[in-house]
């Protein structure tokens, strides 16, 4: 049986190592100290609010060790973890309270004005300030050999952005977790010696299943930042020493534009693992050239979410790659007809394997839509070349139709970012009289020499004439989702 208890085992193996470190408090604690927590805490869970396997925990906090306490907590006890995004109104966390009904609600002294302004909190009997978890004592000690954890059941349900329609809250397994944490170790070099900086939000898959639960699958080091901060972590990366870093584009935008940049030894990190949308080329060289090789990839909530990595010396070769499938990922590229594509045939990108979700909590039509014959179904539509590599075409329902020619804005926006007066770019599709749909292109510059002339030759150079935009509009940032993707939704309104 593989145990599902990471952290009770690395408390025998290495009990006096520092598994976790609060940034912004400098505190610290040990995988001894951090087991010993998580018993104290499930035995009260257990005994004082009578939890059991398959109840909730619902969340509002940003990263901190007692977050940590509580996955422990999860792993020993069976409880499902709710992470709520506090960024969300008072109105959409009701909504996720409704949905995932949790038995306690822990929070962050500065978001409880905003829980307490949902309905559904007075129906909660527990509510515990996750600051003061460790005043929660129980003399009674859970022998943890008679709780019963099946590989398929969950462990965190983990609410999809919202950005169009209701969230839907993915289940994630602790058979994904492991697998996730098998697939991730061979795709890097994942280990007892690996450190990393934590800065992603609690309330999204990357800030969990990207480095932080395989890292404590490995017994690894991670020093946790409550939240992203460039300069902040620049600085950190010369103290703490990290093999690996993990961000967005955006993030690492942000990083490469500080002086600070220039200056920072970094020859600890082996690379970086980039996420969320492509990096553009200039972006790659400027890190490559600091000596920290990206390794890009694609991800997803529902499977992994570490599904495919592009290693560093392909970067700049297959350029808009996001690689090929990691180990234990199978795939399966087909048309609208469910038939197999051939390579350079854009088709839906379908997903199998151990590290796939059962599906969608609370939401048997959602689960119907996306998991069939034993395939996920990821919306996405892609192409794989004649060596395997995989590219991102667009998502199905992102694809606008001008002059009856299927148009898809992600192929669109790969070629313009590779302009080297280009930052950022993304393409939506409008109406049009003539042809019904056409594109507009939305561009960050990294270079104020660009005009809207120079990038229509660009497109005319390497697009076919039906996916050039025909509008374009400079702007000095594009707007964010909480994770920090480009939200299309913002420009279409």
């Amino acid at each position: 049986m593989v145990t599902k208890d990471w952290v009770s085992k690395w408390a025998i193996y290495s009990p006096h190592k520092i598994a976790l470190k609060e940034y912004e408090t400098g505190k610290t604690i040990t995988y001894a100290q951090l087991n010993q927590q998580a018993e104290a805490l499930t035995a009260y869970f257990f005994y004082q609010c009578q939890l059991k396997t398959g109840d909730r925990i619902a969340i509002m906090a940003e990263n901190c060790i007692a977050y940590f306490i509580l996955f422990s907590v999860a792993q020993k006890l069976g409880i499902i973890l709710v992470p709520l995004n506090y960024r969300l109104s008072p109105n959409e966390i009701d909504y996720l309270l409704k949905d995932a009904e949790p038995s306690i609600i822990i929070y962050e002294n500065q978001y409880y004005e905003k829980i307490k302004q949902t309905h559904y909190q007075s129906k909660i009997n527990y509510q515990f300030n996750i600051e003061r978890l460790h005043e929660l004592n129980e003399t009674q000690k859970l022998d943890l050999s008679s709780i019963n954890i099946e590989e398929n059941d969950p462990i965190f349900i983990l609410y999809t952005s919202g950005t169009t329609g209701f969230p839907k809250g993915a289940i994630y397994t602790h058979k994904m977790l492991l697998w996730n944490s098998i697939n991730t170790s061979i795709s890097l070099i994942v280990n007892t010696e690996s450190r990393a900086i934590h800065c992603m939000p609690p309330f999204h898959t990357g800030g969990w299943n990207v480095l932080n639960t395989p890292f404590l699958h490995h017994g690894g080091y991670i020093c946790i930042m409550k939240k992203f901060d460039a300069n902040a972590l620049l600085s950190l990366i010369e103290k703490e020493k990290p093999t690996i870093l993990f961000a967005v584009p955006t993030m690492m935008k942000m990083m490469a534009d500080l002086p600070l940049f220039k200056n920072t030894d970094m020859s600890s990190v082996l690379y970086a693992i980039v996420g969320g949308e492509p990096m553009p080329i200039p972006a790659i060289e400027q890190w490559h050239n600091k000596g920290v090789f990206i390794r890009q990839g694609y991800g997803m909530t529902e499977v992994g979410p570490n599904i495919t990595s592009l290693h560093q010396e392909d970067a700049i070769v297959k350029k808009g790659s996001i690689g090929r499938p990691n180990f234990y990922v199978q795939i399966k590229i087909v048309n609208e007809l469910g038939q197999e594509c051939q390579a350079n045939e854009a088709g839906e990108l379908l997903l199998s394997g151990p590290n796939v979700t059962p599906g969608y909590w609370r939401n048997e039509v959602a689960t119907l839509n996306a998991k069939k014959n034993g395939w996920f179904h990821t919306g996405d539509v892609v192409i794989v070349d004649e060596e395997g590599y995989l590219f991102i075409v667009d998502r199905i329902k992102n694809m606008y139709i001008s002059g009856g020619e299927n148009v898809y804005p992600a192929e669109i926006e790969r070629v313009i970012v590779q302009h080297p007066f280009v930052a950022e770019a993304a393409v939506i599709g409008v109406s049009d009289e003539k042809w019904g749909e056409v594109g507009k292109a939305f561009i960050v510059k990294s270079d104020e020499r660009l005009t809207e002339e120079m990038i229509i030759n660009y497109c005319q150079k390497n697009l076919a004439k039906f996916k050039i935009p025909k509008y374009f509009s400079f702007l000095s940032t594009l707007p964010k989702s909480d994770t920090g993707k480009i939200d299309k939704k913002l420009l279409k309104s």
